[in-house]
């Protein structure tokens, strides 16, 4: 089975029967709908169907495609992905690695939020200081899907890891193109991790537009900041990520972090400062 049969076969497990308007009073030897079900709602044969999740069946129109992502219920990220998957999405142009100087200058500039771009397989391309800061305690802070995976920091710094590991591989699938060798041997990789594994297999598609991310930090303890993804026009593939604040102690706790590595610089050599958040400095703090 290809990775186009997987994914349909993936959702096709999720949908309820009743969600989809069908009887389930019958005993069912599968989760969620049947092949023959997917076929029907899709308004295609089931032979059809039956060769798209064998691989067998390769160009599916987009037609045929629009009608699965109803049939299967996807939201936008999902349909896009399906899409993809398929081949009948006009390329974006060449993804390019390198961050152009004026958008450098810019996150440079925001001295009160973490700012930092990614690309499609989330590599973290260029950082302002802030976010060097608030990623300080991973080694490196390169991918956020290996620092996630494979970085033993990963679980004491997100206190709802499963959360960031599920929000994590969903953004992967949705920006990675799922031909890219580099994607791949990402995955070979990150599948050291069962929980990676698991989730990969559940061929789960989000975009990282907004939210909230918890944060324990070794310099200030326990952070908040909300969070906004901006597509870099001028660089397929590039997303700006900027972190804030609500006024209050998460905010006080991100002032004290754009100080905290200059505080801890200056400590004597061969000591390890006590983290802020215990010292007293942060008064807001617990």
């Amino acid at each position: 089975m290809d990775v186009l049969g997987e994914f349909l076969k993936a959702h096709r497990a999720r949908v309820n029967p009743e969600d989809a308007g069908l009887p389930s009073h019958t005993q069912r030897k599968v989760k969620g709908l049947r092949r023959e079900e997917v076929a029907v709602l899709a308004g295609v044969s089931a032979d059809y169907y039956a060769r798209l999740e064998q691989g067998r069946e390769t160009n599916p129109s987009a037609q045929v495609l629009d009608a699965l992502s109803r049939a299967l219920r996807l939201d936008t990220d999902a349909r896009a992905h399906l899409h993809r998957l398929a081949g009948v999405v006009a390329e974006e142009g060449h993804e390019t690695q390198v961050v152009s100087p004026e958008l450098r200058r810019l996150i440079s500039g925001m001295h009160d939020m973490p700012a930092f771009v990614m690309n499609s397989l989330l590599d973290i391309l260029a950082t302002n200081a802030l976010a060097d800061a608030l990623y300080e305690p991973f080694t490196p802070a390169d991918n956020a899907a290996r620092m996630t995976f494979l970085d033993p920091a990963a679980t004491s710094f997100y206190p709802r890891w499963q959360w960031v590991a599920q929000s994590t591989v969903a953004h992967l699938r949705q920006t990675a193109d799922p031909k890219s060798q580099r994607l791949r041997h990402m995955v070979a990789e990150l599948n050291q991790h069962p929980v990676f594994r698991e989730l990969w297999e559940q061929h789960e598609v989000r975009g990282k537009t907004q939210d909230a991310k918890e944060f324990v930090h070794p310099a200030v303890g326990p952070l908040k900041l909300n969070y906004h993804s901006f597509d870099v026009r001028e660089a397929p593939g590039q997303y700006l990520v900027i972190y804030q604040a609500e006024p209050g102690p998460n905010a006080d706790a991100l002032r004290l972090l754009a100080t905290s590595r200059a505080t801890r610089a200056t400590a004597s050599p061969g000591t390890t400062p006590a983290p802020l958040w215990l010292t007293g400095t942060a008064k807001s703090r617990p």
